[in-house]
Formats: structure tokens, C-alpha cells, sequence
């Protein structure tokens, strides 16, 4: 339910996939469509702006504060702000929720990046690498988040597609079943949660629209470390 639940885990066992619906992870995806070569990422904003600023001009400073996005960066953390003009740059990114669950989980055997949008692509990664499972939410400012839940659930269904699937705990079922109740309205499900009421209340309700466009991407994006920290690249399909 939150990266705080980490430590009951031994993560070099399993594959680990991170959910942040709204908006991190969704935006993630966005980036890695749109051709960006890769995201590195940061749990605090100085940190992205230090290193972007290192990096030189063929960057993109992408992140939020309290939704919006900070002074000095070029992109907040809407998914549908990315374009083929973003084909080869290196995007630096920190976001309040996201980026922090995705250094939380660094030390899994892998980590992949999860979505309504890339559900079904991503339930097939995960699935084909054998392991068990983790889904993470990256919840909102600590608390659970009903979208990150709802996610998570899109990935159970289409596992469920490709074999028995063992739900290890009600956590998991839970989403499971609400992502059935929700799924025939996934729009309004995401705009009643809290993290859907804040970004409605930033004026990006556009963003919950391109949050909810289930398997609308085929992309997944897989962490892996590096030389300066963490950075998310997109991983071939298998299929």
C-alpha cells in the first residue's frame, strides 16, 4: 500500500512494479513514448536541478511541487505535455510521490514502471521474468492512494490473462476488485480520489484523462542504477 511497508520484504527476490496513476509513473510512460532515451531520478528537487544543470542544455527538468510545476523546471508532471520533439533527451525528474517510491524499491531484483495506461504490457514483463511479484503504490503524502490501488488491480486482471495468478495477501485482492468496480468509469473513479481531487484542483484535470486510457501504451520502462543513481529506460517487448 506504501514504500513504508518495504522492510517486511526481501526485494533482490522479486520483481517489483511501482504505481504513482496520478501522475508520476503515467508520465513516466508518456516520456519513454515519446521518445526520450531515458529518465533519471531524483527524491528531491535540488538534487534534479543539480545534476540537469550539470548535464548541459539537451535536458529536461520535469517535476512538482504541491502539483505544479517548480520554479525553474521546464515540464511539471503531466503525461501529455510529452512530444516527438522530446525523441533523445535526457529528462531529470523528482516528484513528491513517485520518485521517492521508485529509490524506496532500488534494491529489487527488477523494478518496472506501472500504469492504468501500460497495464497489460507491463503485467506481461512481469509475468514472463518468472519471479514473484510486488505491486508498490507510492500513495500520496503518506497516505494510500485509490488510484495507485486501481492500477495495480489493471495489472492483476491481465495477469490473470496469462495463467493462475496466487494473490498473497487481501491487499492484493482488494485492488483487484477495485479495479473491477471501476473500470467501466475509470474517469470518474480517479477524479473522486484525493490525489484526482488535487490535481483538479491545480487545473490539469486533462491529465487524469490521459491517466485512465487503459493499455493505451505498449512502453515499459525498467530502473536500473548507474554511475550518478537511478534512471528508468524503456525495455523491449518480448512478444
Amino acid at each position: 500500500m506504501l514504500p513504508g511497508e518495504l522492510g517486511r520484504f526481501d526485494l533482490s527476490r522479486l520483481t517489483v512494479v511501482v504505481f504513482d496513476v496520478l501522475r508520476a509513473t503515467t508520465t513516466m510512460t508518456a516520456a519513454l513514448d515519446a521518445g526520450v532515451s531515458e529518465i533519471r531520478i531524483f527524491d528531491n528537487l535540488a538534487d534534479a536541478r543539480s545534476a540537469g544543470e550539470r548535464f548541459g542544455p539537451d535536458r529536461i527538468l520535469c517535476g512538482e511541487q504541491q502539483c505544479l510545476p517548480p520554479q525553474g523546471f521546464d515540464l511539471g508532471n503531466s503525461p501529455g505535455a510529452f512530444h516527438a520533439g522530446h525523441d533523445g533527451r535526457t529528462l531529470f525528474m523528482s516528484t513528491t510521490n513517485g520518485t521517492r517510491a521508485i529509490v524506496a524499491a532500488k534494491n529489487a531484483a527488477q523494478l518496472l514502471i506501472g500504469s492504468i495506461i501500460n497495464a497489460s504490457a507491463v503485467a506481461r514483463r512481469a509475468w514472463d521474468e518468472g519471479r514473484d511479484v510486488l505491486l508498490l503504490c507510492a500513495g500520496t503524502n503518506g497516505q494510500v492512494a485509490m488510484e495507485d490501488l486501481i492500477g495495480c488491480g489493471a495489472v492483476l486482471a491481465s495477469m490473470e490473462q496469462l495463467g493462475e495468478v496466487q494473490q498473497g495477501a487481501d491487499n492484493a485482492r482488494i485492488a483487484r476488485r477495485l479495479f473491477e468496480s471501476a473500470r467501466a468509469d475509470l474517469m470518474t473513479a480517479l477524479s473522486q480520489s484525493q490525489g484526482g481531487q488535487n490535481v483538479i484542483a491545480a487545473g490539469l484535470s486533462a491529465d487524469i484523462e490521459f491517466a485512465v486510457r487503459l493499455d493505451s501504451s505498449q512502453m515499459v520502462g525498467q530502473v536500473e542504477p548507474f554511475a550518478e543513481g537511478l534512471r528508468v529506460k524503456a525495455i523491449k517487448s518480448r512478444d
